[in-house]
């Protein structure tokens, strides 16, 4: 490797560090029943000195297993980072209870203060969070900064439980003068329900200090989503607001508009498939006109909205010097209303901003709403092989001008989402996603404005292989990832000394037969110093 692509590289990469303080064993697949399966782990976590974040997401732990390693955690006070998402696969619903408890009477006997909770996809139902309610309600969450529960099928129950948790939190924390500042809330696909939702609203209200709200998919009707309107207004620094596939209706969404006119911070709302309909885009409108100075995207797709609401949406964005991205796809608009929506935003130099629906066009049997079909943008929220099959002949195009190839790394971050639906023994999906892949990477690499070392140092802190002082996170590394860029890095379209930088940094722990198949492929395009 030039020396002047090692200056340059560490000058892309000044603000990131090699992960320190963490010990992973994310996405090995172990599974781990007893005492005896854990002794390993546990000896590495009581000779880690300084044990900051433990990562055990992709294994399979059972009930001794889990008080064996809590054991090991008693005198790790430093802990601050619990990385424990789908590590219950194949066990019974009684067994994630009493592990849950085991654990988290370590962490608080350890004395630790925690900051990242994450227990998604342990589908553990209220139960489960009945197993973390004495954790909550503890001084160690009292420094918890986010709260992780996607897909955990709380349900009514788990939602009371765990508001009055958080209730208990903020206000035994406020008593000893360093109120619970929680700043991150995911719970998406929990079955919440009106009554879940509104007692979370309650605890919402009562923090204040709520940055991200995600809780997508979970049957809330607009008596939840009023509650949570309401208690939104008393969260000012809401930057991102996701309710994705809820309904709304008329009445919720009024309430939530009205809540947003008192929010100058928000960044992202995603009320798509939450059928807002006319009258609440409407209502929407007037917040947009009024507020939201610094909005990036708006999501209404699928609403229900008809051609003169989803126009008067349109010319309300005209001053957002921010917004990246207004989605109406799936709207009741016709082939005249798609076409006065176009026409709309290309007055206001805004025309890119409609994503595909820039491009769409309607059948002869589609006059009075827009096919519900897959966009690209759609599939990069939520990807699955099929809605990227879905996407049709002309995915490759879409894909290319859905992502921003100006900011290496959403172009990082749109390989990833991409790649992370590979199949290799389907070999419709793998020619599909090979096909996205390069028509994505190619595009990139060969515009000229392209940052490729960004885009490099960005990949890598999402693989975990870096560290990142920015707000870039590693994601869930998965086979494909690594398939796929086994792929691209022997195409002509990627640069060579971006081999020998992933050369440099190639030690993934999980999936290890596609690593070990990426790291041979490296090691023969990287050219002999």
């Amino acid at each position: 490797m030039a020396s002047d692509d090692v200056a340059n590289l560490a000058d892309s990469l000044a603000k990131t560090q090699v992960d320190e303080g963490e010990l992973s064993y994310k996405g090995q697949g172990l599974k781990l029943d007893n005492a005896q399966s854990v002794e390993k782990m546990v000896r590495a976590i009581q000779e880690f000195d300084g044990l900051r974040a433990l990562r055990l997401e992709g294994n399979t732990i059972g009930v001794e297993a889990a008080q064996t390693i809590a054991k090991a955690l008693e005198k790790k006070s430093d802990l601050q980072c619990c990385h424990w998402s789908d590590m219950f696969t194949g066990r019974l619903r009684a067994e994630i209870p009493p592990a849950l408890v085991s654990l988290g009477d370590a962490l608080i006997m350890a004395g630790a203060r925690l900051k990242v909770l994450d227990l998604s996809d342990n589908a553990f139902g209220p139960d489960g969070v009945k197993g973390i309610e004495k954790l909550l309600k503890s001084a160690t969450c009292h420094t918890l900064q986010e709260l992780r529960l996607n897909n955990c099928g709380m349900g009514i129950g788990g939602g009371k439980i765990l508001s009055a948790a958080l209730t208990v939190c903020h206000k035994e924390s406020s008593a000893l003068g360093a109120p619970l500042q929680l700043k991150v809330f995911i719970a998406g696909r929990n079955r919440l329900e009106n009554d879940g939702a509104t007692a979370l609203a309650q605890a919402f209200q009562l923090i204040g200090s709520l940055e991200e709200v995600h809780i997508p998919q979970n049957g809330i009707n607009y008596q939840g989503v009023t509650a949570l309107a309401t208690a939104m207004q008393h969260n000012p620094q809401l930057r991102v607001l996701n309710l994705n596939d809820n309904t709304f209706t008329k009445r919720g969404a009024i309430a939530m508009a009205q809540a947003l006119k008192h929010l100058r911070n928000v960044q992202l709302i995603n009320f798509g498939d939450c059928l807002v309909r006319s009258e609440g885009a409407s209502a929407i409108s007037e917040t947009l006109r009024e507020g939201l100075p610094i909005l990036k995207e708006l999501n209404l797709s699928f609403g229900e909205i008809t051609k003169d609401a989803a126009l008067e949406v349109a010319r309300s964005v005209q001053h957002k010097d921010q917004l990246e991205k207004l989605d109406l796809n799936g709207n009741s608009l016709g082939e005249d209303g798609c076409e006065n929506l176009r026409e709309v935003m290309e007055n206001m130099n805004m025309a890119d901003k409609l994503g595909s629906l820039r491009y769409h066009t309607l059948t002869k049997n589609s006059e009075n709403i827009t096919p519900r079909t897959p966009d690209a943008s759609t599939f990069l929220s939520f990807p699955s092989p099929d809605k990227l099959l879905r996407l049709g002949a002309k995915r490759s195009f879409l894909l290319q001008q859905q992502v921003d190839l100006l900011d290496a790394s959403k172009t990082a971050e749109a390989f990833l989402k991409i790649s992370s639906v590979y199949k290799e023994d389907d070999a419709e999906v793998k020619a599909a996603v090979l096909e996205s892949i390069d028509a994505v990477l190619s595009k990139a690499f060969l515009t000229p404005s392209f940052q490729g070392l960004s885009f490099m140092s960005s990949l890598l802190v999402m693989l975990g292989l870096l560290k990142s002082e920015d707000k870039l996170k590693p994601v869930k590394v998965v086979p494909g990832h690594l398939q796929c860029l086994e792929h691209a890095v022997k195409q002509s379209y990627f640069p060579r000394e971006h081999v020998t930088v992933l050369n440099a940094f190639m030690s993934l722990e999980p999936c290890s037969g596609a690593r070990d198949r990426l790291k041979s492929t490296l090691q023969k395009l990287t050219p002999e110093s």
